[in-house]
């Protein structure tokens, strides 16, 4: 199948931190040098217009670049996209240089269009000092005419899911402005709100495990792992309901992501000790369809959409809407496997496309089937009782959204009130 693109026993300080931790995830506060959010009043002027002079903003340093892959082949938009590492040293995150270097080892190719970031700021207007990362597209005249498809619709996305001030999602990346150079190159300019990727926090988070679990990193308190177990539970499953606020809004607005994987969800922080703090925000917004009525079978880029959708079965309007809102269903029930796994296993245990294929393939969707053969495996021990969590919650969730019959899978609102994603599983120990 394709688509474009989870018994205290004893009382000590750290076992009592276990019931400080947040059931259900709402708004969080945002600390000191956390929040980035914008007054309303400013929301609403930039809502109202985007700002489209480059006069506007300065651009800092290079950040780094990656790759769209084939707009057909799932695997390799949703696990192969290159991590935006850059910068995460700078950030103080705490992360040592062999942990940071893993993100790129397991890397893979980048597609036909690529993107460049570079770090800025706003310098005119009532924005002024807002700091923002741009996104640059290499545009037609370099011989990327797909690229100016890409960032066309990336802008005409952001800009329509911006357009009411008041109900603009803070689980979107927030656009800033977008303008076009002589040499033709489209630079769309967003708010910084992280630097780094749902998949760049997995892959640390799984070279952590190893480190600890080779004793290079040991527990002196014997309630230290199950504590950070917990946090790394509670942050996870903050991460995914955050990811899925932002997919419920877009499927209200008649919004597709069509991209949908760890590399397109961006977060204010990586450390799993400020997960209360955590904002995930969905990015990558090129690939994106519109699925109004009207605009159901049109577009270039949704080509391939469409197609499958015909060969699923789905020949009328309502049935094809159908048919996109629950490929985006699979695309975050790749996700959810993803982050239910990788953070969870030591590096080099499982990797996105390997899982990818073991559900797929291997067990032809068949998770409880999946669910026995790592239960035999050691190794994927913490991703199994992840998912065990409220009596098997989360394999009960993936079990719907992976259904290979695209009728059955649930609509993003009902996977956002599962009990697994809403963090309720957490109150079963």
């Amino acid at each position: 199948m394709t688509s474009n693109a989870y018994r205290k026993t004893s009382v000590s300080p750290s076992a009592t931190m276990l019931k400080a931790l947040p059931v259900r995830f709402l708004a969080s506060p945002e600390p000191g040098g956390l929040s980035r959010r914008l007054p309303r009043r400013s929301l609403r002027l930039i809502s109202a217009a985007l700002m489209t002079n480059p006069a506007y903003f300065e651009v800092g340093r290079f950040l780094g670049a990656y790759g769209f892959m084939n707009i057909t082949s799932y695997s390799s938009s949703q696990f192969g996209e290159p991590s935006n590492v850059a910068g995460i040293q700078d950030l103080g995150l705490g992360y040592s240089p062999e942990e940071i270097d893993q993100l790129r080892i397991q890397d893979i190719g980048e597609g036909e269009v690529t993107i460049r970031l570079y770090e800025g700021r706003v310098v005119q207007g009532p924005l002024r000092g807002t700091q923002a990362v741009f996104k640059v597209y290499p545009g037609s005249r370099a011989g990327a005419s797909e690229a100016d498809l890409m960032a066309l619709n990336e802008l005409r996305t952001h800009a329509f899911l911006q357009s009411d001030a008041s109900d603009i999602c803070a689980n979107i990346q927030f656009l800033l402005g977008a303008f076009e150079t002589a040499t033709g190159e489209q630079w769309l300019a967003f708010r910084d709100d992280g630097r780094y990727s749902a998949a760049d926090y997995a892959k640390v988070a799984s070279a952590r495990q190893l480190k600890e679990q080779s004793g290079g990193m040991p527990f002196w308190n014997p309630f230290d792992r199950a504590y950070k177990l917990e946090l790394r539970r509670y942050f996870v499953l903050k991460l995914l309901n955050g990811a899925m606020s932002g997919l419920v809004h877009m499927h209200n607005h008649d919004r597709l992501h069509q991209s949908l994987g760890p590399s397109s969800v961006i977060l204010n922080t990586a450390l799993e000790k400020e997960g209360r703090y955590l904002v995930p925000r969905l990015r990558d917004l090129a690939f994106s369809v519109d699925i109004g009525y009207s605009s159901i079978g049109a577009g270039v880029l949704s080509d391939g959409l469409w197609r499958r959708a015909s060969a699923a079965g789905a020949s009328t309007p309502l049935e094809k809407r159908a048919f996109g809102i629950a490929d985006d269903i699979y695309g975050a029930g790749l996700l959810i496997a993803y982050m239910a796994f990788i953070p969870f296993c030591e590096a080099g245990i499982m990797d996105g496309i390997s899982l990818q294929r073991l559900l797929e393939n291997t067990f032809r969707f068949d998770i409880y089937a999946a669910r026995e053969y790592c239960l035999a495996d050691d190794r994927l021990s913490d991703a199994v009782s992840f998912l065990d969590l409220g009596d098997g919650a989360g394999w009960e969730l993936l079990q719907a959204m992976l259904n290979p019959d695209y009728r059955k899978r649930p609509i993003a609102e009902a996977v956002l009130n599962h009990r697994f994603i809403t963090g309720a599983v957490l109150r079963s120990y």
